[in-house]
């Protein structure tokens, strides 16, 4: 198993940013002519949240690649051993790709609405239909269940530490959103929030 995926895990995870990440955003730019990418560089809580996110994804990708490249240097993240199992590794790998399939199919029913951060400069449509209905954040619900499913395969310190801290400021972007979508959209979105769970 660890041969086959010191192959495939660096493919998944170029893939996954690349499907998840980079065609969403042209799709969104090229119909509209706005950058979806709403995280700036100021000092803000918001734009903090964007560079922790994005600090976050690069510490993925060298776990991946850490552990494809070296597994000598691989054991300095402090592999965890009772999680070190074909079985643990291959629920891993199905929970990730089914999360980035909802991903995918989150991001297709925003349609235009589609954004990497809040967006106070141009007002999008409040999304309740398809996986909305079941969550008001559904990207950040499989988003949360990629990371999981990456420490699985790759248990170990870091992608833990990186699981853990992934979801701290997820919760902390939801809260920021929720704040902008209630004043955007006003009862609307409190109604909304009435019936629909933040996340599952």
């Amino acid at each position: 198993m660890n041969q086959f995926l010191r192959i495939y895990l660096p493919c998944f995870i170029l893939g996954y940013l690349l499907v998840s990440f980079v065609w969403p955003t042209l799709r969104v730019y090229r119909k509209t002519g706005i950058n979806p990418l709403r995280f700036g560089n100021t000092t803000t809580a918001h734009d903090y949240v964007g560079f922790i996110m994005k600090l976050l994804t690069g510490l993925f990708v060298v776990n991946v690649f850490v552990f494809s490249i070296s597994p000598v240097a691989y054991e300095w993240l402090v592999p965890i051993p009772y999680l070190r199992s074909e079985t643990v590794q291959l629920a891993g790998l199905l929970l990730a790709h089914g999360s980035l399939l909802w991903i995918v199919l989150a991001q297709q029913q925003m349609h235009n609405s589609w954004r990497i951060g809040i967006d106070e400069e141009n007002k999008t449509a409040l999304v309740t239909k398809g996986l909305f209905r079941v969550s008001r954040n559904p990207v950040f619900l499989g988003m949360l269940g990629s990371v999981a499913g990456l420490f699985l395969v790759l248990p170990n310190l870091l992608s833990f530490s990186c699981m853990a801290a992934t979801y701290i400021v997820i919760q902390v972007q939801i809260r920021l959103e929720e704040a902008f979508l209630e004043q955007a959209h006003g009862a609307l979105y409190r109604a909304y929030k009435k019936t629909v769970r933040r996340l599952l």
